[in-house]
């Protein structure tokens, strides 16, 4: 079993965390397959799913020790606390709370809250952060916004989140961020609705390859 900080090393080598959000339990399930079907060792259910909690359990159900789940859009603390206790390694928040940075310090899980401002984005590293979700990026100066966050807070490890697509995301790898997390440029709402997963498997490892690409050429 891994301990915490490996895997929050897990989700740093990985570099992406997949964003699953579906209108049905059944549906986010597959995408969680076909996701890790594509490479990708690390999923995000959002709370915004069904019966989340439900999804949340079969996904770790299926995916054994080979992969890590995590819970997002987690709001309160209720919410962590329920994520938790059905199995979440690491909660992912778009808001900077501190009540719910501390109850996941108390389980000994991940939490990455959202943040924006260097204000914001440095008192949610104080208040004991592991990562800290650069929210919404693509519409804010996507990789020049973090090279420019990178200078003044070289110690904060930032994830960007909110528009990442193939296209961006080697840059924003390139700026400084230690991962990714992606939602509709990877689950692609059509071909989910058309049934068509072995797009979104293909797709994992397109971005996998664009995170590798984006690493080798930067050191």
């Amino acid at each position: 079993m891994l301990d915490k900080f490996e895997k929050l090393n897990l989700i740093i080598e990985t570099g992406i965390i997949p964003v699953i959000r579906a209108r049905s339990s059944e549906e986010a399930i597959d995408i969680a397959g076909a996701v890790k079907r594509g490479g990708i060792k690390i999923i995000e259910i959002t709370m915004t799913v069904p019966q989340a909690l439900r999804v949340l359990e079969k996904v770790i159900q299926d995916g054994g020790e080979e992969i890590l789940v995590g819970a997002g859009t987690v709001l309160d603390e209720e919410t962590a606390r329920g994520a938790i206790l059905a199995g979440a390694e690491f909660i992912v928040s778009p808001t900077l709370n501190e009540t719910l940075i501390r109850i996941c310090r108390r389980y000994s899980k991940i939490i990455i809250p959202g943040a924006l401002t260097p204000t914001e984005i440095l008192s949610a590293w104080e208040m004991g952060a592991d990562m800290v979700k650069v929210f919404p990026i693509a519409q804010l100066g996507g990789a020049g916004y973090i090279k420019a966050l990178r200078a003044p807070l070289p110690q904060v490890s930032l994830m960007a989140v909110g528009g990442v697509s193939l296209k961006n995301v080697g840059e924003l790898i390139k700026a400084g961020v230690s991962a990714v997390g992606v939602g509709g440029e990877l689950v692609d709402k059509d071909a989910v609705s058309r049934g068509e997963f072995e797009v979104l498997s293909e797709r994992a490892g397109q971005f996998l390859d664009k995170i590798r690409q984006a690493r080798a050429s930067h050191h």
